[in-house]
């Protein structure tokens, strides 16, 4: 952890490693993921199947981590994927995401490649139209 508190560079070298552990034998496309949530660093990265609709992206992965580990809300995220620019994570991994992000607007998301090319966006920016909790009637 830097002085200021910014974990952005440790998420993204853990997301790089992530990466490197991938499982994707298919597409080729590795993806890598951590996340910070409730203090704690959680990583993911895509398992991809032979049956292509079963494959899990790496940041649901990770998500799924973070909540068997207890955590309930994501701080930041990191996403390492191979494309230039960086990808952002696909609709159904933002929506997972914004599920639990308290703030999507204050969660940033770095989004990097091995290259080193890099950007950083908020959820909310991905995503500006997320359904959220609130919306649901109860």
């Amino acid at each position: 952890m830097t002085k200021s508190g910014d974990r952005s560079e440790e998420l993204i070298a853990l997301a790089m490693q992530a990466r490197e552990r991938a499982y994707a034998p298919y597409s080729g496309y590795a993806v890598g993921c951590a996340l910070l949530a409730d203090g704690a660093i959680y990583l993911g990265g895509n398992v991809e199947n032979a049956s292509y609709g079963l494959a899990l992206c790496a940041e649901r992965s990770a998500v799924a981590a973070a909540i068997a580990g207890g955590a309930r809300s994501i701080q930041e995220v990191a996403v390492v994927t191979s494309s230039s620019p960086p990808a952002a994570p696909c609709g159904m991994c933002l929506q997972t995401l914004t599920e639990f992000a308290v703030d999507p607007t204050a969660v940033r998301a770095h989004l990097v490649n091995p290259d080193g090319e890099r950007r950083t966006v908020t959820l909310a920016e991905c995503l500006p139209y997320g359904f959220r909790r609130d919306q649901l009637r109860r």
